[in-house]
């Protein structure tokens, strides 16, 4: 009897613990965020209270450059960022340190986010044309793994396409709009501002719309920290993207604020539309996986359960 008294007031205490536990979970979250136009929902889920109603306090870090928005996740000044497979890939090379919890932003058929330009005045109109052609692109990024799928969707083989490194998005959109690279790889809206000026369109993603993509990513630690938090975030940010998709125009001046959208656009560039949150799927992980091994980024192919975990996704 007395063994049984004790034994019932072990796990009772260990009920009361846990409990004890899960009401003292951290609700803050720090995210790191660039001046893009994927991160749109985290502004208006900041301006309309989603966060708040929520139950979480999200902080936005304004950064600069990935490079930035990777250091600050890597040292644990932020808990999550928008990224994508590749930047994920690289974190994760030596083990699982940050794991991808939804899709942001989607390439369509309609709406394309990365384009494939020649400098204005250029007579590369077609993929054919940048056979052996230098292309401006950021090395052992997104702009070069989908540049390689754009082309080669195109027509192209891997031997054919050629790179050469213009790391900084600005400084690659001013060589190319004065002639001085042949062509360039951008994301939209800089993409559109380039064709604007003269630039012209060779290929975009929409050849490949689904590997190319934006993603919600998380440190591990956070992940294990703070699970409820997480799942109240992508609550809020469900929200924010309801909003958005409901209201575009309501919040054109915030994507002008917070995206970067160049003077020359500011009044014809709309968003596309932004996905529901869900995971994306092990094909598509893997095809960027892939490439990374290819390309000598990764000694041996990650499993999609070291890059991916979708059990925060509302309704889960």
């Amino acid at each position: 009897m007395v063994k049984k008294l004790f034994l019932l007031l072990v796990v009772t205490t260990m009920v009361l613990l846990s409990g004890c536990t899960a009401a003292r979970q951290d609700t803050h979250l720090k995210i790191a965020a660039l001046p893009i136009q994927d991160t749109l929902p985290l502004y208006v889920a900041q301006q309309n209270g989603y966060f708040d109603s929520a139950g979480i306090q999200v902080e936005l870090i304004p950064v600069k450059s990935a490079q930035e928005r990777d250091v600050l996740i890597h040292t644990g000044k932020a808990d999550g960022v928008i990224t994508d497979f590749i930047a994920v890939g690289l974190s994760n090379k030596n083990g699982a340190q940050m794991k991808v919890v939804s899709v942001a932003l989607q390439a369509t058929r309609d709406t394309p986010i990365f384009r494939v330009l020649s400098a204005p005045g250029s007579n590369m109109r077609s993929p054919g044309n940048l056979k052996g052609v230098p292309i401006g692109v950021s090395k052992n990024t997104i702009i070069e793994y989908l540049t390689y799928r754009i082309l080669e969707a195109s027509g192209l083989k891997d031997a054919d396409i050629a790179t050469t490194e213009v790391s900084a998005i600005p400084l690659r959109f001013e060589l190319l709009t004065r002639g001085q690279i042949k062509a360039a790889t951008l994301p939209d809206p800089l993409a559109q501002a380039a064709m604007h000026n003269g630039a012209n369109l060779v290929a975009d993603d929409s050849v490949c719309p689904g590997i190319s993509m934006s993603v919600l990513a998380f440190s591990v630690s956070s992940l294990k920290e703070k699970p409820g938090t997480v799942k109240n975030f992508l609550k809020a940010w469900d929200m924010a993207v309801s909003e958005i998709d409901t209201h575009p125009g309501k919040y054109q001046n915030l994507l002008v604020t917070k995206g970067r959208v160049p003077k020359s656009v500011q009044g014809s560039y709309h968003m596309p539309p932004f996905p529901k949150p869900h995971a994306p799927s092990e094909a598509q992980v893997r095809d960027a996986v892939s490439w990374m091994v290819q390309k000598g980024l990764l000694g041996h192919a990650l499993p999609y359960r070291d890059m991916v975990d979708g059990s925060f996704l509302p309704g889960k």
